[in-house]
């Protein structure tokens, strides 16, 4: 009985992970990214390099699992969320609280980028109507702007 609650619960986990898309993998990257930077930060430069070392492993965690639209605000969200994260945690618990904000703020701030740069996308189509990759034609008009090798100028005799 107790293992077969421990086989659904993780088999629910998986699949609700699995579902969720791109923001779930940005938020584990910069997680995982936020804690081994941190982790090599430490052992480079002490709690400063902690903390620039989370920075650095959120932004490219968070960038890696991103959808490729929106790697920037992955980035910039996994960067600033470890090493926030970094800093508050070492001032709460120590080295392990270090860990534990930088995982923690890593993995929010890279699913929160993710989310952000897809609705900032979202967003724009919305505004300006998408258009697509066919921007040369109006309404069933044909192509703009184009000769079709011929070359006259606007005086065409």
């Amino acid at each position: 009985m107790k293992y077969s609650s421990i086989l659904l619960l993780s088999l629910s986990l998986a699949t609700g992970f699995a579902s969720a898309g791109d923001n779930v993998t940005a938020g584990v990257g910069g997680a995982l990214g936020g804690v081994l930077g941190s982790v090599v930060g430490q052992q480079i430069g002490g709690s400063t390099g902690s903390a620039i070392g989370a920075g650095l492993g959120g932004a490219a965690g968070g960038a890696v699992g991103a959808n490729r639209h929106n790697r920037t605000e992955a980035a910039i969200g996994g960067g600033l969320g470890a090493a926030g994260g970094n800093v508050i945690g070492r001032s709460v618990g120590g080295s392990t609280g270090s860990l534990i904000g930088a995982a923690a703020g890593g993995g929010a701030g890279g699913a929160l980028g993710n989310y952000m740069g897809d609705q900032s996308r979202h967003d724009d189509d919305n505004r300006r109507g998408y258009r697509g990759d066919r921007r040369d034609y109006r309404h069933g008009h044909g192509p703009r702007h184009h000769d079709h090798g011929r070359h006259r100028g606007w005086r065409h005799r």
